[in-house]
């Protein structure tokens, strides 16, 4: 309750903050540098009192260099100290579960307490890259067995290989989590885990989806109630026109990869201004903001602190790309005011 003459309470506070980092290069950078600048922003977001830091993965897509998601996740945790690290997440379809028990059995070994497990089920996403990886374009069908597989090398109860155990990894508790579009989240219910999922198709689908997930979940060792982190795109700066602005190099990234079949590096937001785009591209581009969250923070705090209190998620991982690396940072900082993260750091 707010006291006689106090500002009101945003409606973010004590939200738990989280940060899904693609790797996405920068025009005039190299991919080494892009990397070290995922690993440095995690020990920035960490200093905010942000909760989590999750890398992701992607195979042989220009302006994305994070490819293999243990191993960055790896170089992340042994450059912070409290933050949880994961990913976001192994696309399990490209893997062996045995192979990806391991890695994290690895991963928790050396950073107990600390890592998280971000599951996906997308393959690559040409012919030539899903026969590099040595996929075929239904491996995600067996999503729900490949999950199943890879948890039970944790509890040493997997039987598609009997005799087979995770070295290290059998004894762990990893927590596992279903990154989920549409119907995925019903496979989060009934294997019992956490779901993190984006409103990608507007609000009303995912309240029922929400709905759904919670009226369904079977409670497991890996999670006895449903949890659901909200993945978001929101940009934060002194003005509404700022912040729109931060969204734009993702934005013509988007509008270029859909026209051109080549996703680009991020360019700076007066190069993105400044280019002539065809009509087609005119308007995936601005297509691609619809459903982008951004303002000033008090105009944030009320369009994502709003969506929080609909849809009760747990915890929202953000998920924004822009070329400045301050400009990012100031809008993760100004979003970590409004959640009070700086506090509970400090407790």
């Amino acid at each position: 309750m707010d006291l006689p003459g106090a500002l009101p309470q945003p409606l973010l506070a004590g939200v738990p903050l989280s940060v899904l980092d693609r790797s996405r290069t920068r025009s005039g950078e190299s991919e080494a540098e892009t990397l070290r600048g995922t690993v440095r922003l995690a020990q920035q977001v960490e200093e905010l009192g942000y909760h989590r830091f999750w890398v992701s993965e992607h195979h042989s897509v220009p302006g994305v260099v994070g490819s293999a998601p243990t191993v960055l996740a790896a170089a992340v945790a042994s450059a912070t100290s409290r933050i949880r690290v994961g990913t976001g997440g192994v696309m399990l379809p490209n893997h062996q579960p045995l192979v990806v028990a391991e890695q994290f059995g690895v991963l928790e070994s050396l950073f107990p307490g600390r890592i998280d497990m971000g599951l996906g089920r997308s393959v690559g996403f040409t012919n030539g890259i899903r026969r590099a990886l040595g996929v075929e374009k239904d491996a995600a069908e067996d999503f729900s067995a490949q999950v199943q597989e890879l948890l039970g090398y944790f509890t040493g109860t997997q039987q598609v290989h009997p005799q087979v155990h995770a070295r290290p990894g059998e004894g762990l508790r990893v927590p596992a989590y279903v990154l989920a579009i549409g119907e995925g989240a019903l496979l989060a219910a009934s294997l019992g885990l956490p779901l993190v999922i984006a409103g990608v198709k507007g609000e009303q689908e995912l309240l029922a989806l929400l709905e759904r997930y919670r009226s369904t979940f079977r409670p497991s060792a890996w999670a006895q109630r449903p949890y659901v982190v909200l993945a978001a795109t929101a940009a934060v700066a002194a003005t509404t026109a700022d912040a729109r602005r931060l969204l734009l190099p993702e934005a013509w990234s988007s509008a270029y990869s859909r026209t051109r079949g080549v996703f680009p590096p991020l360019l700076p937001v007066d190069e993105v201004l400044q280019l002539e785009m065809t009509s087609k591209e005119r308007e995936i581009f601005e297509r691609s903001l619809d459903g982008q969250l951004y303002g000033t923070p008090a105009e944030v705090d009320s369009l994502l602190g709003g969506l929080v209190q609909r849809t009760g998620a747990d915890e929202v991982l953000l998920t924004t790309n822009t070329y400045d690396r301050g400009d990012l940072l100031a809008s993760y900082r100004e979003l970590a005011e409004l959640a009070g993260l700086r506090s509970l750091a400090s407790r």
